[in-house]
Protein backbone atom coordinates (compact mmCIF):
# COMPACT_ATOMS: atom_id res chain seq x y z
CA UNK A 1 0.00 0.00 0.00
CA UNK A 2 1.70 3.49 -1.13
CA UNK A 3 2.06 6.22 1.89
CA UNK A 4 0.01 9.22 1.82
CA UNK A 5 2.49 11.22 0.53
CA UNK A 6 3.49 8.71 -2.06
CA UNK A 7 -0.65 9.39 -2.87
CA UNK A 8 -0.22 13.11 -2.63
CA UNK A 9 2.13 13.17 -5.25
CA UNK A 10 0.16 10.77 -7.73
CA UNK A 11 -2.43 13.30 -7.26
CA UNK A 12 -0.16 16.29 -8.26
CA UNK A 13 0.71 14.06 -11.80
CA UNK A 14 -3.03 13.19 -12.40
CA UNK A 15 -3.07 16.99 -13.18
CA UNK A 16 -0.46 17.59 -14.66
CA UNK A 17 -0.95 14.37 -17.15
CA UNK A 18 -3.47 16.03 -18.69
CA UNK A 19 -1.78 18.83 -19.53
CA UNK A 20 -3.21 20.96 -16.22
CA UNK A 21 -0.32 23.12 -14.41
CA UNK A 22 -2.49 25.23 -12.93
CA UNK A 23 -3.20 24.31 -9.22
CA UNK A 24 -0.73 25.29 -6.99
CA UNK A 25 -2.66 24.43 -3.36
CA UNK A 26 -0.62 21.52 -2.52
CA UNK A 27 2.65 24.08 -2.89
CA UNK A 28 5.05 26.14 -0.74
CA UNK A 29 7.91 25.59 -2.20
CA UNK A 30 11.54 26.30 -3.52
CA UNK A 31 11.60 24.50 -7.10
CA UNK A 32 14.94 23.77 -8.88
CA UNK A 33 16.38 22.97 -11.89
CA UNK A 34 18.74 20.54 -11.73
CA UNK A 35 20.72 19.99 -14.43
CA UNK A 36 19.40 20.67 -18.90
CA UNK A 37 20.63 23.70 -20.25
CA UNK A 38 19.30 26.24 -17.66
CA UNK A 39 19.59 24.66 -14.01
CA UNK A 40 18.36 27.16 -11.24
CA UNK A 41 16.64 27.61 -8.29
CA UNK A 42 12.97 29.50 -7.76
CA UNK A 43 11.66 30.46 -4.27
CA UNK A 44 7.77 30.68 -3.99
CA UNK A 45 4.42 30.47 -5.91
CA UNK A 46 5.12 33.29 -8.33
CA UNK A 47 9.07 31.90 -9.37
CA UNK A 48 7.43 28.54 -9.27
CA UNK A 49 4.84 29.67 -11.84
CA UNK A 50 7.49 31.92 -13.87
CA UNK A 51 9.64 29.02 -13.72
CA UNK A 52 7.20 26.41 -15.42
CA UNK A 53 6.10 29.25 -17.55
CA UNK A 54 9.31 29.44 -19.28
CA UNK A 55 10.27 25.99 -19.99
CA UNK A 56 6.28 25.09 -21.03
CA UNK A 57 6.26 28.22 -22.95
CA UNK A 58 9.10 26.61 -25.26
CA UNK A 59 6.96 23.54 -25.95
CA UNK A 60 4.18 22.58 -27.86
CA UNK A 61 1.68 19.61 -25.88
CA UNK A 62 4.89 18.73 -22.88
CA UNK A 63 4.16 16.34 -20.46
CA UNK A 64 5.62 14.31 -17.83
CA UNK A 65 3.96 11.12 -17.25
CA UNK A 66 5.56 9.15 -13.99
CA UNK A 67 6.27 5.77 -14.77
CA UNK A 68 6.99 4.81 -11.17
CA UNK A 69 7.25 6.50 -7.79
CA UNK A 70 9.66 5.56 -4.98
CA UNK A 71 9.37 6.37 -1.68
CA UNK A 72 12.87 7.30 -0.64
CA UNK A 73 11.62 8.45 2.98
CA UNK A 74 9.29 9.82 5.64
CA UNK A 75 9.39 13.47 3.43
CA UNK A 76 10.79 12.47 0.32
CA UNK A 77 9.16 10.99 -2.90
CA UNK A 78 10.85 10.49 -6.38
CA UNK A 79 8.65 10.36 -9.56
CA UNK A 80 10.32 8.40 -12.80
CA UNK A 81 8.93 10.24 -15.31
CA UNK A 82 8.87 9.97 -19.25
CA UNK A 83 8.85 13.57 -20.95
CA UNK A 84 7.21 14.23 -23.98
CA UNK A 85 6.48 17.19 -26.04
CA UNK A 86 7.90 19.29 -29.57
CA UNK A 87 9.71 22.08 -29.44
CA UNK A 88 7.27 25.03 -30.80
CA UNK A 89 10.20 26.74 -32.69
CA UNK A 90 12.56 23.88 -33.14
CA UNK A 91 9.90 20.62 -34.00
CA UNK A 92 12.45 18.66 -31.45
CA UNK A 93 10.87 15.84 -29.94
CA UNK A 94 11.40 16.56 -26.11
CA UNK A 95 11.29 12.29 -25.82
CA UNK A 96 14.25 11.88 -28.28
CA UNK A 97 16.35 14.68 -26.37
CA UNK A 98 16.33 13.66 -22.76
CA UNK A 99 13.43 10.86 -22.30
CA UNK A 100 13.52 9.94 -19.16
CA UNK A 101 13.96 11.89 -15.87
CA UNK A 102 12.71 12.17 -12.40
CA UNK A 103 11.15 14.75 -9.92
CA UNK A 104 11.94 15.01 -6.26
CA UNK A 105 9.33 16.10 -4.11
CA UNK A 106 10.05 17.20 -0.14
CA UNK A 107 6.64 16.62 1.38
CA UNK A 108 5.84 18.06 4.89
CA UNK A 109 2.53 18.70 6.48
CA UNK A 110 0.89 18.19 3.13
CA UNK A 111 2.54 20.44 1.29
CA UNK A 112 5.37 20.09 -1.09
CA UNK A 113 8.26 21.95 0.29
CA UNK A 114 10.80 21.44 -2.09
CA UNK A 115 10.69 20.28 -5.82
CA UNK A 116 14.06 18.94 -7.90
CA UNK A 117 13.30 18.49 -11.27
CA UNK A 118 15.98 16.67 -13.34
CA UNK A 119 15.74 16.14 -16.67
CA UNK A 120 18.41 13.36 -17.26
CA UNK A 121 16.87 10.17 -14.65
CA UNK A 122 20.67 9.32 -14.07
CA UNK A 123 21.48 12.57 -12.66
CA UNK A 124 18.50 11.85 -9.85
CA UNK A 125 19.47 8.54 -9.34
CA UNK A 126 23.50 9.67 -9.18
CA UNK A 127 22.46 12.38 -6.56
CA UNK A 128 20.71 10.74 -4.63
CA UNK A 129 22.96 7.72 -3.95
CA UNK A 130 19.71 5.25 -5.62
CA UNK A 131 20.48 2.27 -7.84
CA UNK A 132 18.17 2.23 -10.97
CA UNK A 133 15.42 -0.63 -11.17
CA UNK A 134 15.48 -2.69 -14.32
CA UNK A 135 14.09 -0.28 -17.04
CA UNK A 136 15.46 2.75 -15.42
Amino acid sequence: MASANVEFVRSIFAAWERGDYSSVEWAEIEFVTADGTEPGSWAGLAELAEGMRDWLSAWEDARAEAEAFRELDDEHVLALVQYSGRGKTSGVDLGQLSPKGAFLFNVRDGKVTRFVRYLVREHALVDLGLAPDAGD
